[in-house]
């Protein structure tokens, strides 16, 4: 059986505003089928992202708390509440289209949760998906290591997945993580597996997700793609 092509980037540290934009940009593309499938990897500066079921008490940090640490706060299309997005995290935007034969939710989910479990497997630590949709994630026993959420269009897919390396988990204490306001936060380093690089993380993902989507993943250089999306917008 022939295999989807989907094309990945390692973009590094870019802007939450600059990333969104890529997304929908990419997402247009492919719906008008002038584009192919994408896989974005990359870091974000100090943000909060707020989810459709979020509110601006999600946030118990104080303007001066946020502005000494030089965190800004978006509200966002995807699912979920808040969460934090910074140096040391992995972020995934998987930009899919699970026509026809994946239309299901909760399987896109679980694929993205079977993903990064293999991922955190590679490097000696046992994770699983979350067992209840209200702790949508990855958890290593009672401590939540990924955050996942999506957003669909005419099932094409956008947002995706947050998963914590090296990340200065003390930022996670500003907001009510994924409206848990008793979750235990960890990381691939809090774990005990010392000098991972975030970039690192990104290519042992390409695997795991490649096998669990039925995809060819084939790089692309983020010049080609940041000019692709210029000539769209």
């Amino acid at each position: 059986m022939t295999r989807r092509h989907t094309r990945w980037t390692w973009l590094g540290r870019i802007g939450y505003g600059e990333a969104v934009a890529l997304q929908v940009a990419l997402r247009e593309r492919l719906k008008g089928g002038e584009g192919e499938e994408h896989l974005l990897l990359l870091e974000h500066p100090h943000v909060y992202t707020l989810g459709r079921n979020a509110s601006g008490a999600d946030v118990v940090a104080s303007r001066a708390w946020l502005s000494a640490r030089g965190v800004e706060v978006h509200e966002t299309d995807r699912g979920g509440q808040v969460t934090y997005h910074g140096p040391g995290q992995l972020v995934g935007y998987p930009i899919l289209d699970l026509n026809p034969d994946r239309r299901d939710v909760r399987r896109y989910v679980a694929d993205l949760s079977g993903a990064l479990v293999a991922t955190l497997a590679g490097y000696g630590i046992a994770a699983r998906a979350a067992e209840r949709s209200a702790q949508t994630g990855v958890w290593v026993e009672e401590r939540k290591i990924a955050s996942i959420g999506i957003h669909l269009s005419r099932w094409i897919t956008t947002h995706g997945f947050a998963l914590n390396v090296t990340t200065d988990l003390s930022y996670f204490t500003g907001i009510v993580p994924c409206g848990m306001p008793d979750v235990r936060m960890t990381s691939i380093a809090a774990e005990g597996v010392a000098g991972t690089a975030v970039e690192e993380v990104a290519a042992r993902f390409l695997g795991p997700f490649a096998e669990w989507f039925g995809r060819e993943m084939v790089e692309a250089a983020p010049g080609e793609l940041l000019a692709a999306c210029r000539t769209t917008s």
